[in-house]
């Protein structure tokens, strides 16, 4: 996560996919097509063939569901390690359906509460996707496509790039320059990407994600999106994902998402969310599908009280769906439609940094219209008046040393500056210079050297520290001028899987908030009051593993 990813404005779509609640029952099975590359599907015993009438022909098992074959021009791109694609790492055995209906021609596949469907249109080089997952008989939920090794070459943050030098569990990887790669680095948020893979010369390879409206963690979740290894490549659409989540798992129909083949461009925007309509699919009987007439929108006339050097997104959130749109950089304007009837939280966030919510209510086909919303001004932490300040109110740690790397590289990474060293108030590099993250065992105990004046000095202050999320349970205690010590803070709810050294410092935001007594601090003005910063917690291993947490601001206040 670099500065710029979280300040500049980021291509955002409202989303109109989703599925209709179609009955009518497909067509029966049709006869082979005597001519080569036209659209229609034949049988070979063990899996149904699909052309597409275009470029691409996809084979899929009839007795487990899983993708066995993509060939795309006569190529066959499908395959690494001997694996097929699949939801998970396969379901095993399914019961599995074809049929025809005009121009589409869908597969059903079926395993306990589990359905998956593909679709093929006439003339389209897509295989559309759907999954409606019912209950936790399918641990997490997530679509991988297996390619074939060597058709697609690259070194990006989330590669493996050939090399066994594992250094965290089995998923976090050394290269010989003291570079690390894991498939966790996707770099990207959901809300900053639209589709995820791979060109080589005229051949682009795709998967065009959903609007993951069934998915969990909103809209600033990061999740596994490709990897690339000596034995061939993966490309995702996380659907539900436990690591480093913030909420619970929802259920229900997921999709259409999209394994698009090009010339060697980006899929086309048509396929984007947002952008994508699906009315062809209304009639198909999809289990859980709502088309477009059975679903809202909502819509703000504007957010006052918006910090104009941040991007501002507002989320709908309940139990059963979730969706987002960006406010408008004039005058806060939002519109977020294909949205599920029902009764949602909205959030406005300030970059990360939740700063206002409200109930909404959807209705199908209809607009729920927002009066202009005004954002407190004491919602926004960054609104009251401080003595200092390290880094703004964002939610996120960006603008902190190392910030810029943590979402694409492991903490141990050549390239991350010393995880130590102290801060000066007043040296103009008091930002840049603190860590995003501490640890217990890296780089606890942290220095902030700073001056009060002789009135700042003579009474009581409130110090904050903003954190973005923890990993076992690590938060600040502090120390000032080695003579007051605060009590140890109770940890909030974080979640309690890997996060810092897996690329996510999204979590639960918190404040913690210390009352320094006016005793504590120095009376001599020419001289440096000291804050040491340290990290509690009885959980955690050792080094990166032991307990630590993200910082979003810290501030001494008047």
């Amino acid at each position: 996560m670099s500065g710029s990813d979280n300040h500049r404005p980021v291509r955002r779509r409202t989303f109109v996919l989703g599925a209709a609640a179609g009955s009518a029952a497909l067509a029966g099975p049709l006869a082979v097509p005597a001519t080569a590359a036209a659209f229609g599907y034949s049988d070979d015993g063990s899996n149904y063939v699909v052309d597409s009438g275009a470029a691409l022909v996809f084979k899929v098992s009839k007795t487990t569901g899983d993708l066995t074959s993509l060939i795309y021009r006569g190529t066959e791109y499908q395959g690494y390690g001997g694996m097929n694609s699949h939801i998970e790492s396969g379901l095993g055995s399914s019961t599995v359906t074809i049929a025809r209906s005009g121009s589409t021609i869908l597969i059903s596949v079926t395993h306990g509460t589990l359905k998956h469907y593909y679709a093929a249109r006439s003339g389209e080089n897509n295989v559309y996707m759907w999954t409606n997952k019912a209950d936790t008989s399918v641990s997490a939920t997530r679509y991988i496509v297996r390619v074939k090794a060597g058709r697609f070459l690259n070194d990006e943050p989330d590669s493996y790039t050939y090399t066994t030098s594992t250094i965290e569990a089995s998923d976090v990887f050394a290269k010989s320059d003291g570079q690390t790669r894991s498939k966790h680095y996707s770099r990207l948020r959901v809300i900053d990407y639209d589709y995820i893979g791979w060109t080589a010369g005229n051949v682009g390879l795709w998967i065009v994600r959903s609007n993951h409206e069934k998915a969990s963690g909103g809209p600033f979740y990061r999740s596994l999106l490709r990897h690339q290894s000596a034995d061939g490549g993966g490309l995702y659409e996380i659907l539900y994902y436990g690591q480093n989540q913030t909420e619970e798992q929802r259920f229900g129909l997921q999709g259409p998402y999209v394994i698009a083949f090009t010339d060697g461009g980006a899929p086309s925007s048509s396929l984007f969310p947002g952008n994508l309509t699906t009315s062809w699919a209304d009639s198909l009987g999809i289990s859980g599908y709502v088309g477009a007439s059975g679903r809202g929108r909502v819509a703000g006339v504007g957010i006052t009280g918006r910090d104009a050097a941040y991007p501002y997104t507002v989320g709908l959130a309940n139990a059963a769906a979730q969706y987002w749109g960006s406010a408008r950089l004039s005058d806060g304007y939002f519109s977020i439609a294909g949205v599920l009837p029902g009764t949602y939280t909205l959030t406005v966030h300030k970059s990360e940094l939740a700063v206002y919510n409200t109930q909404v209510t959807v209705s199908a086909g209809g607009t729920t219209t927002l009066n202009s919303i005004a954002v407190p001004s004491s919602n926004d932490p960054s609104n009251a008046s401080a003595i200092w300040r390290i880094n703004d109110w964002t939610g996120t740690p960006s603008g902190f040393k190392n910030a810029d790397l943590m979402t694409y590289a492991h903490p141990s990474d050549v390239r991350a500056s010393a995880w130590t060293g102290n801060v000066v108030i007043g040296s103009g590099s008091q930002t840049s210079a603190f860590p995003c993250y501490i640890w217990k065992d890296v780089n606890s105990g942290l220095l902030v050297y700073f001056k009060l004046t002789a009135a700042q000095a003579a009474s009581a202050h409130t110090l904050r520290i903003g954190v973005t999320t923890a990993y076992a349970n690590g938060r600040p205690q502090v120390v000032v001028n080695d003579t007051w010590t605060s009590a140890i803070p109770s940890p909030p709810t974080q979640p309690n899987t890997r996060s810092l050294t897996n690329g996510s410092y999204r979590g639960n935001n918190h404040t913690f908030s210390y009352s320094v007594p006016a005793s504590a601090w120095l009376t001599d003005t020419s001289r440096y009051n000291v804050l040491k910063i340290n990290v509690v917690s009885g959980s955690g291993s050792t080094s990166y593993l032991s307990a630590g947490t993200s910082i979003d601001a810290i501030d001494l206040l008047n």
